[in-house]
């Protein structure tokens, strides 16, 4: 046994695991690419479904692949009515990340192709996933209220449907390329905490919808998903704060975070930020709500600056900084934040699980066994001396 622990494998960063054919990240040069495709290409000019067919198939669809994919997942959206009516029983103060963690097992319960891990099946699958998350949300949050789900209109996209039967009215076309592009920009970010959990679990050959699961719950975390509602939290807590300035330091100085600043992978600007940033500032003018903008650019501005007095100008704001604003403008609840970002994610935790049980990559399925160090107490070979229950003076 070894008396130290390398820490610098603390958390696998660094560590290679496995290799993958579905996303790419240079963190020191801030580049995101799924397929071989730039995010801000994709986020320019494709649509969520476009990326989605991307992920799943390794190639951008041809309009027949696109029309047919989008007529797929229309016809996969509903869900089994014994949902909405277990969703009726749930505390109307449930979590709704908790909740949406619960509904993707109730999900597996209905799969027809449960049992074939064929990848044809599990591509299917994923459609119904992708599907079938958004309806989850927009349910729970009408339930929540005492109100009917609304059901699907097959006129509008798939992002406009979402807003559709969360709000149970028709978004504008702005507002629903918005939360497209939203999407396209959280699809997939390759092995972060959240498709390391959903590939782990599938690597025991566990089903899509184990992994999906597993993949929700370490979203939901702080550290990661969750971190767009907490920067929400954040701007709230401070709205009547005159010293922005003065409240950053003391943050930092009492070793807190600054939510949103800083990525487990990128040393310079998360190329998704900027483009979240110009919808930030865009929104906030056109609702009137300009006094937010104003306030996360003053807690932007006080931060690098702190940061830069520490030596760590390479934190900046991430994905989840920005993100937390687009949605606010939007008019979503600050808990329904994070399964949004779930309902774009389904789309890369699929294509990974996916890759992961057939071996698309180049390293074949194997069950993830990772080694740890144990530094507890030792008593040699034999084992510590066992005493009975009677005898023992702790």
């Amino acid at each position: 046994m070894k008396d130290t622990v390398n820490v610098k494998n603390i958390g696998l960063r660094g560590v290679i695991v496995a290799d993958t054919k579905v996303s790419f990240i240079d963190g020191e040069k801030g580049v995101l690419v799924y397929r071989g495709y730039r995010i801000e290409d994709l986020a320019q000019h494709s649509t969520f479904p476009e990326v989605a067919y991307l992920l799943l198939h390794g190639v951008l669809p041809g309009e027949k692949e696109l029309a047919d994919f989008n007529k797929a997942m229309q016809g996969e959206s509903e869900l089994p009515e014994f949902i909405y009516e277990s969703f009726k029983h749930y505390p109307t103060d449930a979590n709704p990340m908790d909740v949406l963690q619960a509904g993707v097992p109730l999900l597996a319960m209905t799969e027809p192709e449960l049992s074939d891990d064929s990848r044809e099946a599990n591509v299917r699958k994923a459609v119904r996933l992708i599907a079938r998350l958004p309806r989850l949300v927009a349910a729970w949050h009408r339930i929540r209220q005492g109100l009917e789900p609304l059901p699907a209109d097959d006129s509008l996209s798939h992002s406009a449907n979402f807003l559709w039967q969360l709000h149970g009215t028709k978004p504008s076309e702005e507002m629903a390329g918005i939360l497209d592009t939203c999407l396209v920009l959280h699809a997939d970010h390759t092995f972060n905490a959240s498709t390391f959990s959903s590939r782990q679990v599938v690597s025991t050959r566990a089903h899509i919808y184990s992994g999906v699961t597993a993949g929700i719950g370490a979203l939901s975390g702080s550290l990661h998903g969750g971190a767009n509602a907490q920067v929400m939290k954040m701007l709230h807590l401070v709205e009547e704060e005159n010293d922005i300035a003065g409240w950053v330091k003391k943050q930092l100085e009492s070793g807190e975070r600054i939510m949103g600043m800083g990525h487990a992978v990128y040393k310079t600007t998360d190329p998704r930020a900027a483009f979240l940033k110009k919808m930030v500032l865009r929104l906030g003018k056109e609702t009137g709500q300009k006094k937010f903008v104003d306030l996360s650019r003053q807690i932007e501005e006080a931060s690098l600056a702190e940061f830069a007095k520490r030596g760590k100008t390479q934190i900046k704001p991430n994905v989840d900084y920005y993100s937390a604003l687009v949605y606010h403008f939007m008019g979503i609840p600050q808990d329904l934040m994070t399964p949004i970002f779930a309902i774009s994610r389904i789309a890369g935790w699929a294509a990974h699980i996916i890759e992961e049980k057939t071996g698309e990559a180049q390293v074949k399925p194997a069950l993830y066994r990772p080694k740890a160090e144990y530094i507890g107490h030792y008593c040699g070979l034999t084992g510590c001396r066992f005493e009975p229950l009677e005898k023992r003076n702790n």
